[in-house]
């Protein structure tokens, strides 16, 4: 009797083969076949994007119990004085606005470089390191907003609605401080060419940025309507 042998059914496991295939010398994606090395595949974008919301989600956290004390605070204190606030909030806020406009221009920049759409890393660099130097005003506009308060006899142990003055505004002076980091490591990485940088990096840091820039025009209002 014939034996009927039956191929075995082909399975599509939906990944590009590991050698040859690819013409990168079985390097997988980590160089293109036309030999462009214009970065790796992210796999790690979606882990990166958890672990930022995670951390903001805590920065929201601790804000929410600073403002929770402030209102309590405010409410039997018989000793609360009004405080007017520095001039120079409003500019530093207008800075801030405008450092996000120049980060969301560099994080599209980027994303076309990274699709074959621009040749020059330059172009999105400049616009990187036009937001950081709009990070560090805003810095610096901050220390003049406090020593624009001491002027007025102000300090940290003054009265309370100028301590909560400068705890808030130093707290989130501080994770600005994290965003000008993350900022700085991507104009470095893209400025010496490093194949290993991630979209998600800079994407990562576009979303921190962003939320600073949020969080600080709640601070303001805050500080407006309480101080």
């Amino acid at each position: 009797m014939a034996t009927t042998v039956h191929e075995p059914p082909v399975i599509d496991s939906g990944h590009p083969p590991r050698h040859g295939a690819s013409g990168n010398g079985g390097r997988g994606n980590w160089v293109p076949a036309a030999g462009k090395v214009r970065g790796v595949h992210d796999h790690s974008s979606a882990a990166s994007r958890t672990g930022i919301w995670v951390g903001l989600a805590g920065i929201t956290m601790m804000f929410a119990a600073f403002t929770s004390a402030l209102i309590v605070r405010q409410g039997s204190a018989m000793d609360w004085r009004h405080l007017v606030l520095p001039p120079v909030l409003y500019l530093n806020t207008a800075v801030l606005l405008a450092s996000s406009v120049t980060l969301e221009i560099a994080r599209r920049r980027v994303a076309a470089f990274a699709r074959d759409l621009e040749d020059r890393v330059g172009v999105p660099l400049c616009w990187l390191y036009l937001t950081l130097g709009l990070g560090l005003m805003f810095v610096g506009g901050q220390c003049v907003a406090w020593s624009q308060l001491k002027a007025q006899g102000l300090y940290l142990a003054t009265n309370p609605s100028s301590s909560f003055f400068y705890v808030l505004t130093a707290v989130h002076l501080l994770h600005m401080l994290g965003g000008l980091g993350g900022l700085t490591l991507v104009i470095t990485r893209l400025s010496r060419r490093v194949p290993t940088l991630r979209r998600s990096t800079l994407d990562t840091a576009s979303y921190y940025w962003h939320f600073m820039d949020v969080l600080w025009l709640y601070l303001l209002w805050l500080l407006w309507m309480r101080l």
